[in-house]
């Protein structure tokens, strides 16, 4: 009997059931009648959506009608500063910067530093600040345009947020919150609280425009929680209910079945976004899961699995030639690629993307202050 997945906004293990968790959390598969609209708008389509890495969504189809009635809409997204920026975090940046360069919208990147703060015991709000600062480095290495994207911290937002974060709570009763995130007595004020301040950049566009504007949430489909609550409430504020479009999670080095998704916590398995390149081998080399055979005897004759293989996984998430991708499946599962081979592959091409990123990154130290929204 397969292991039950967990996936909350805190938790993910297990090997996880996406069209189990599409039923489960109620959302819709992003099919190919939503898909060949999004195409027709954007001009192309991400090699993410044709990989199925981003697959599911909420209201999506309201931000299609929208731009297609010729109205703006905003891109929202986020990032709780804990620890470094892994490979797992810049997923759903990269395509929230694709969004941003087809559609010409803005973007409010919300930081929400109270949130480790809160839910982690050893976390101080020193620790979230530094984490943050070396966060928005990573963030603005993505490539966004700084005259449309605004970073800002909950804490230092908070003038702004707290009051709709207040009017927010006020419609939520301790309930809902339970039955949703699973909370119970031992949980401290502040976490039944947070969700408010997540809901709140959802509905920052409609304040920021002074008229109703539509708001899209590019993420990991463990966030999908808080954004249930943010439109259970939005029509009972006078707000467009939020839009979420929702990635599939960039497995650790061992495997969802082993540890889930990518975790900051766990450096061995994790790949970082400021790693060095023998680093970034090293790893892939001693753990990245493979899907070979016990010896070289039975892989040449009876291929690999790609399909379970970590190596091959990272490059559907990173190799944008789909055709090279495809002859690596092939070669892989006819016994022709060796697993060896295949990590020095997907290594190399980890590698490729993170000293562009890394090049990118020590250029944004002097561009923060051109992303940052302050009250």
């Amino acid at each position: 009997m397969p292991k039950k997945f967990v996936v909350t906004p805190w938790e993910v293990s297990g090997e996880i059931d996406y069209e189990k968790l599409i039923r489960e959390f109620g959302v819709k598969p992003l099919d190919d009648k939503i898909l060949t609209r999004l195409e027709k708008n954007a001009g192309e389509l991400h090699y993410f959506l044709k990989r199925r890495i981003f697959f599911a969504h909420t209201y999506f189809d309201t931000i299609l009608d929208q731009f297609e009635k010729g109205n703006k809409f905003y891109l929202y997204t986020g990032r709780a500063p804990s620890g470094p920026v892994h490979l797992g975090h810049l997923v759903p940046w990269m395509f929230c910067k694709w969004l941003q360069d087809k559609f010409d919208v803005n973007l409010l990147f919300q930081i929400p530093d109270e949130e480790k703060f809160l839910f982690n015991e050893s976390l101080t709000f020193d620790d979230t600040k530094k984490w943050a600062m070396e966060n928005i480095l990573d963030i603005i290495a993505v490539g966004f345009n700084p005259k449309k994207t605004k970073i800002f911290l909950d804490t230092e937002y908070a003038k702004t947020m707290y009051k709709h974060a207040c009017r927010i709570s006020k419609k939520i009763t301790f309930s809902t919150a339970k039955s949703t995130f699973g909370f119970n007595d031992s949980n401290n004020l502040g976490e039944i609280f947070y969700t408010c301040m997540q809901s709140v950049p959802a509905f920052l566009p409609t304040i920021l425009e002074g008229k109703p504007t539509y708001c899209l949430i590019p993420c990991a489909i463990d966030q999908q929680p808080h954004f249930f609550l943010t439109n259970d409430v939005a029509p009972k504020l006078g707000y467009p209910k939020a839009a979420t479009i929702l990635s599939r999670f960039l497995p650790g080095l061992q495997g969802m079945h082993q540890e889930g998704k990518m975790s900051s916590s766990v450096e061995a398995t994790t790949i970082y976004a400021t790693e060095s390149p023998q680093q970034v081998r090293s790893k892939i080399m001693k753990y990245a899961f493979s899907g070979g055979r016990e010896t070289i005897e039975k892989h040449r004759k009876l291929g690999g699995n790609p399909d379970v293989d970590i190596s091959y996984q990272y490059l559907t998430y990173l190799l944008e030639d789909s055709n090279r991708l495809k002859q690596v499946y092939n070669d892989y599962k006819s016994g022709k690629l060796l697993t060896g081979e295949l990590k020095e592959f997907a290594a190399e091409v980890i590698n490729k993307f993170l000293k562009e990123h890394q090049m990118k990154r020590e250029k944004a130290i002097g561009m923060v202050e051109k992303f940052m929204l302050r009250d």
